[in-house]
């Protein structure tokens, strides 16, 4: 039989385990009264090897933060940090969460949405719906993906065709978002709609170098990103930013934590351009920065979102 003992799958730093080919696999029950996790190996019976307290999907676009991961849990009657299904599904789908942000209230970025078979029957009737409700620039993006795959920024018709057929790679839907001259502003939120949430300082992103914008490589591969943490604005502005991230927390039924962007407009307004419902999360991620710099560091902050996903877990089961 397998090894039953939890001790004997704990990882520690600097000794992960090699993938040795035996078909042995650990997986999340889907009857949460066997226990949460099963050991099953080729030709035996899963046996049960323990129960999780809670699970921190620390997990980026499809699949990860969709509400996919959390249906799963949800299945295997598992506590988790963050958003349910539905908010973290409605977060991953712009143009949904858009249309949610407005009948909130909420300034958005002016956009159209198209889907494949608009762009396929009609492609001129959507360049010129591009030209005349958007002009250029644009940015395009996938309806659905993260970590700024597939989004590319088109300054004339010339290169539109070209970032739309990179966005639908990811998703046949996309969007199409007029471009904003402004400051990118950040604002991080905790805590469950049943308790009261709270928001942090908002923070400033600033993109350095050759990018034209904050894209995959400036988020990941190179120094190309200054983070003012905290943002050196307005009281009454920074007062607004933290106002409209709780509105756009409560307006999606987010839970747990978020990260709100904004941009800022040199005439002062605050756009909203969307909620992401599990950001970044290292010691040097903008949402810990955010906190530290309100407050609270970063065992606290984990502690507090474990406590927070507890609590959800026990209300439902009331």
């Amino acid at each position: 039989m397998a090894n039953s003992d939890p001790a004997h799958y704990a990882l520690e730093d600097g000794d992960l385990p090699s993938i040795d080919g035996t078909g042995m696999e650990v997986v999340l029950a889907g009857d949460p009264t066997r226990g949460n996790l099963l050991i099953s190996e080729p030709g035996e019976f899963p046996s049960a090897l323990g129960d999780l307290d809670v699970i921190f999907p620390l997990l980026h676009g499809p699949y990860g933060e969709d509400g996919t991961i959390q249906g799963l849990c949800e299945l295997a009657g598992v506590a988790y940090v963050g958003s349910g299904v539905l908010a973290s599904a409605v977060a991953m789908d712009k143009p949904v969460m858009k249309a949610l942000f407005a009948q909130a209230g909420l300034v958005n970025t002016a956009h159209v949405v198209v889907t494949e078979a608009q762009w396929r029957s009609d492609p001129a009737k959507v360049t010129e719906r591009v030209k005349q409700d958007l002009g250029f620039p644009v940015f395009v993006k996938p309806a659905r993906a993260g970590s700024s795959n597939g989004i590319s920024k088109v300054d004339s018709t010339a290169t539109l065709v070209h970032a739309i057929t990179d966005a639908q790679r990811h998703d046949p839907r996309i969007i199409i978002e007029k471009a904003v001259v402004g400051r990118e502003i950040e604002c991080g939120v905790l805590g469950n709609l049943s308790g009261g949430a709270e928001t942090t300082l908002p923070a400033e992103i600033r993109v350095v170098g050759d990018h034209e914008f904050y894209d995959f490589q400036a988020k990941y591969l190179d120094d190309s990103t200054v983070l003012d943490v905290p943002a050196d604005l307005p009281d009454s502005i920074s007062a607004e930013i933290r106002r409209q991230s709780l509105v756009a927390f409560e307006a999606l039924g987010c839970e747990g934590l978020a990260r709100v962007d904004f941009f800022l407009t040199d005439e002062g307004q605050v756009i909203i351009n969307e909620i992401n419902t599990m950001p970044g999360f290292t010691p040097t991620s903008m949402y810990a920065r955010m906190w530290a710099a309100s407050g609270i560091d970063y065992s606290t902050l984990v502690d507090r979102l474990i406590q927070l996903a507890l609590h959800r877990r026990r209300s439902v089961l009331r």
